[in-house]
């Protein structure tokens, strides 16, 4: 007995453990599947987004790499490109040329050709305007009785409108700036349509070489041809025209006649709006910077 009681007791103690976690190995299988479908459908939009021309070039990259990297390879931007061709004439499809390649049936785009297909795309849309004009003058009988009187041409600045003064019809006030009643009416109907275009407009002011009383000293000719053109450019803004398109107003009194045989013709007295053409806005646009920084320059702009 004695020895049984000597005896340590154990206790064993069973731990219970719940059933482990089933594990995220699945969710990285489905990531990696929606990872792949993605990666499969952005391939199917670039095959189906992307020119023939171009999906040739990136086979033959792979096929010959090193020949396209020096040379730029015949498939390299080919003839369904965006830019199709080059040159002057933008409508090419033979695709485009790599310097050092000589090939005389296709061409490489040009700053030159471009801005020559831009000026062509203008040119177009400034006969349409004048056209528009002079459609709106024939079906107006107010304003077509004044046909006599509104000239329209084409020239190297771009669509130039010239009202002009008759004999028994002025334009003007005699030696005013007060536009006639027929005058606001007809600047009112330009200005509208002047929106249709994005081009902006130079307007001058002339006068025939009759000299005021006071001749030069005095109000004379050159304030009146230039708050003349200012008149006219309020009618214009008044019909409808945007305020931001005006580029420059200037008055040249008689220094610029209509009819040079004539100084003292009536036609001499005349407003000319100029809807000016990108190269003749760039031109007054550096004329003016010029312009201000030689001021700056002098000291005489703060």
């Amino acid at each position: 007995m004695a020895s049984d009681e000597a005896r340590p007791i154990i206790v064993k103690r069973i731990k219970k453990v719940a059933g482990g976690h089933h594990g995220g190995a699945w969710k990285i299988a489905y990531a990696d599947f929606v990872t792949a479908m993605m990666a499969f459908f952005l391939l199917m939009w670039l095959l189906g987004s992307t020119a023939k021309g171009n999906l040739n070039g990136i086979a033959e990259y792979f096929q010959t790499p090193l020949k396209v990297a020096m040379a730029g390879g015949d498939g390299a931007g080919d003839s369904s490109s965006i830019i199709k061709g080059g040159g002057k004439d933008l409508t090419m499809t033979d695709g485009q040329v790599k310097k050092g390649i000589n090939d005389p049936g296709k061409k490489t785009v040009t700053v030159q050709g471009a801005e020559a297909v831009l000026a062509k795309i203008e040119g177009e849309r400034l006969k349409v305007l004048k056209e528009k004009i002079e459609a709106v003058i024939d079906g107006n009988p107010s304003l077509k009785q004044f046909k006599n009187q509104l000239l329209l041409d084409i020239t190297s600045e771009g669509l130039r409108i010239q009202l002009v003064d008759e004999k028994n019809r002025p334009m003007f006030a005699l030696a005013r700036a007060e536009l006639q009643p027929y005058t606001q009416v007809i600047l009112r109907e330009i200005g509208l349509a002047l929106n249709d275009v994005p081009n902006r407009i130079s307007l001058s002011g002339h006068t025939d070489a009759t000299p005021f009383g006071t001749g030069e000293k005095g109000y004379s000719n050159w304030e009146l041809s230039a708050d003349r053109a200012n008149a006219s450019r309020r009618e214009l803004i008044y019909g409808g025209m945007d305020e931001a398109k005006v580029l420059r107003i200037v008055g040249l009194s008689s220094s610029v006649p209509f009819d040079k045989s004539d100084p003292l013709s009536p036609i001499n007295r005349r407003i000319s709006i100029i809807v000016m053409n990108k190269k003749a806005e760039l031109a007054v646009t550096e004329e003016s910077e010029l312009d201000v920084n030689k001021g700056a320059k002098d000291g005489k702009v703060q």
